[in-house]
């Protein structure tokens, strides 16, 4: 006999087993009897549609047991509605939960469910930064708190000093780079960088960040997202792009990615296309190697490369 089965408070259900395929399953699981059991009678509550205390302390046991198993989080949620539990204490269970397990997605689901019932988040970005303590790259963690922010109008709330913050611990964190787009952007009905002060605010945010480490890719995606975003020319990164690599001094380039957008800028030029094709052969010998057929292709699309093979088969 198992926990559930010697206990008096749930004489009054029939736990349903496992059904894998009869008698002979082909690929029967490997439960354990503890945890085979618990879901016997969670099934058997399911199919009551029994929302009750004892169903809520059942959840928990098989959480324990196994966290990742969202037909439960999704019925422990059911329960919480339908008793109108304190949600403020689930948040606090769930904290601890969601610190020993923290690249669980179904953690932060329930967690989206229960703030969005309760109607108001507060704490919740505090936790946020707890749990960026333990792992400032979480994907879970940073698609919450961009949740957080427009489900509850956080966006003048201090989120572009968080962002500052994140980045001014390492520069090099994609998703706070991510985040920042978000919100100087993702606002409904905002112009972002499509208002000039908004824009030079954001270009000098990255131009700060790469002169602290020229050979990181994220702030240069962020300006060229920039221009994309507001409909202006590479053209006007180029001063900043000669900054660290300038074709005058192959041998002195800080950065690949610089090089990278030196060369579709000169693509666009006028008579600049030989330039750009320079640029990209430095890429594919010397400063970025490893993906040498890629720039080679990139050659290729500016009219360089067959122009190359037509000579060479004149010759």
């Amino acid at each position: 006999m198992g926990k559930y089965a010697d206990d008096p408070a749930w004489s009054d259900l029939t736990p349903l087993p496992t059904d894998e395929g009869g008698s002979h399953p082909l690929a029967q699981i490997a439960y354990s009897a503890d945890y085979e059991e618990t879901m016997s009678y969670l099934r058997a509550l399911m199919a009551a549609n029994e929302f009750s205390p004892r169903a809520l302390d059942l959840t928990e046991d098989l959480i324990d047991m196994n966290p990742a198993h969202y037909t439960v989080w999704l019925y422990r949620a059911q329960c919480l509605f339908a008793l109108n539990s304190d949600l403020h204490e689930e948040l606090e269970w769930l904290n601890e939960t969601a610190l020993a397990h923290q690249k669980n997605y179904q953690i932060w689901h329930h967690r989206n469910l229960v703030v969005d019932k309760l109607g108001e988040c507060g704490g919740e970005t505090e936790f946020v930064a707890r749990m960026f303590e333990k792992d400032a790259k979480n994907y879970h963690v940073w698609s919450y708190r961009q949740w957080l922010v427009k489900r509850f109008d956080l966006w003048e709330a201090g989120e572009l000093e968080f962002t500052e913050r994140m980045l001014g611990e390492d520069v090099r964190n994609n998703s706070a780079w991510n985040h920042r787009w978000f919100v100087v952007n993702g606002r409904a009905g905002a112009a972002g960088v499509g208002d000039p002060e908004v824009r030079a605010r954001e270009v000098g945010f990255a131009e700060e960040a790469i002169g602290k480490v020229a050979q990181n890719q994220s702030p240069w995606n962020y300006l060229r997202g920039i221009m994309r975003r507001c409909g202006k020319p590479l053209a006007e990164l180029k001063g900043i792009a000669e900054q660290y690599a300038s074709l005058d001094r192959p041998d002195a380039v800080r950065s690949s990615f610089a090089l990278d957008l030196l060369a579709d800028i000169l693509a666009e030029e006028e008579d600049g296309k030989e330039q750009a094709g320079r640029a990209l052969d430095l890429l594919a010998s010397r400063y970025d190697p490893i993906r040498k057929n890629y720039w080679a292709y990139r050659k290729d699309q500016l009219g360089l490369g067959e122009l190359k093979q037509a000579v060479a088969d004149v010759a």
